[in-house]
């Protein structure tokens, strides 16, 4: 996972993993099958570091509480989202951590088909707006005021008038952080979202 993290998945070679380890390629056989299977195991490892939704909660907190750690061991492995979801022999961890995200939900009185559309509608948002992060040319307030100040420059003046504004009244406003947009999305898809059985059904 190192060189992953280090190199992106792309970089992920039989000889890349090899080498840190001090030994041949061709010895990693002798435990795996190839490249295929390291990826296996690394997703089912990224879904082993994320929080499982807590039982003794209600199925909304547990929700935001597996969504927020998702988030931040997803940023600590930038390669790892286009792979979560990919895998054909997910690993212990990863069936372990989907069943219990799908108990949450049924516990908390989604039906199997609501359960369904909230798993892929929470993940969806989580997925993308990781995917978004990881993009953006600034990591912090500092780099973000920057940037827009640099593209602010670079606009003709009155050419793109709301984007200006969004700019000069929302995003370089003192205290603004690109990473509070997170909560304020979850939040509005949590709430949006209705059990539609008893609980206990």
């Amino acid at each position: 996972m190192a060189v992953a993290d280090a190199k992106g998945a792309a970089a992920l070679t039989m000889r890349a993993i090899a080498e840190p380890l001090g030994v041949e390629a061709m010895s990693l056989y002798h435990h795996v099958s190839g490249r295929e299977d390291i990826l296996d195991g690394m997703v089912d490892a990224v879904f082993d570091e994320i929080d499982l939704p807590p039982r003794d909660a209600d199925w909304k907190s547990a929700m935001r509480h597996r969504a927020n750690s998702a988030r931040t061991v997803l940023r600590s492995h930038p390669w790892a989202v286009p792979l979560m979801d990919s895998r054909t022999r997910p690993g212990t961890a990863t069936l372990r951590h989907h069943d219990a995200v799908i108990g949450a939900l049924r516990s908390g009185g989604f039906s199997v088909a609501m359960a369904a559309h909230a798993f892929s509608l929470i993940d969806s948002y989580l997925y993308g707006f990781v995917i978004q992060e990881l993009s953006l040319p600034f990591s912090n307030s500092a780099e973000l005021n920057e940037v827009a100040t640099g593209m602010l420059r670079e606009m003709p003046a009155g050419a793109y008038p709301h984007l200006a504004e969004l700019a000069v009244e929302h995003a370089l406003k003192p205290g603004y952080d690109y990473a509070d947009e997170f909560p304020f999305g979850l939040t509005l898809i949590l709430d949006a979202l209705h059990p539609d059985e008893p609980v206990g059904a």
